[in-house]
């Protein structure tokens, strides 16, 4: 198993990222929140998670452990897979869909492409009590709409970034990354700080 890669950053394309590693380059999967953070050149630390097929093999990564565990969790209820998965970690910060979690925020967790409302309803009813209390620290004490303001606004500054021609990938790492430090941010202001870092 591989616990983790450590390397240069050589490529980074819309879903992944490849990491040099004494001379073998290593292509990873990543949320868009990890992609976000990743300098071409750099040196960068990624968590990893293989998954194998019967026809393939594919490496997954994450800058912090939080994501590799509600990763872990979120591949190990029945129907969602290592694709979904990323969706809803690319969707919002670790804290806010471990929130989402906790609190039975179907909502938040169907808002998110791919995931209706059985299978939100589903992954509160396997995990609502199998996430770690502290992967939610980032929203605790925010008031209990909290994640629902993740929901409309991040979803929203999303849609409006989209729109202006930035891609999709950028887009998600950067309001992902601006919630990750105030998850209480209005579209507006989501969209004004992300014009900054875009540009």
């Amino acid at each position: 198993m591989i616990a983790f890669l450590s390397g240069l950053v050589r490529d980074l394309r819309e879903n992944s990222a490849v990491l040099l590693v004494s001379g073998v380059g290593y292509e990873l999967l990543c949320p868009a929140s990890t992609l976000g953070r990743l300098t071409l050149n750099a040196p960068a630390e990624l968590h990893t998670r293989l998954v194998v097929r019967e026809d393939s093999m594919t490496l997954y990564g994450f800058l912090d452990t939080d994501s590799l565990r509600l990763f872990d969790l979120l591949t190990g209820v029945s129907g969602i897979g290592p694709k979904l998965a990323l969706a809803l970690l690319s969707a919002m910060p670790p804290s806010a869909l471990a929130q989402g979690l906790l609190s039975a925020d179907t909502a938040l967790l169907s808002s998110v492409s791919g995931v209706g409302k059985k299978t939100a309803e589903r992954l509160v009813l396997e995990l609502q009590n199998k996430v770690p209390e502290h992967l939610a620290a980032g929203s605790a004490g925010k008031g209990a709409g909290a994640a629902a303001v993740v929901s409309t606004a991040g979803r929203d500054a999303v849609d409006a970034l989209l729109a202006l021609g930035f891609r999709d990938a950028q887009v998600r790492a950067v309001v992902a990354e601006l919630l990750s430090q105030d998850v209480a941010l209005s579209a507006d202001a989501l969209i004004r700080r992300g014009l900054g870092k875009l540009r």
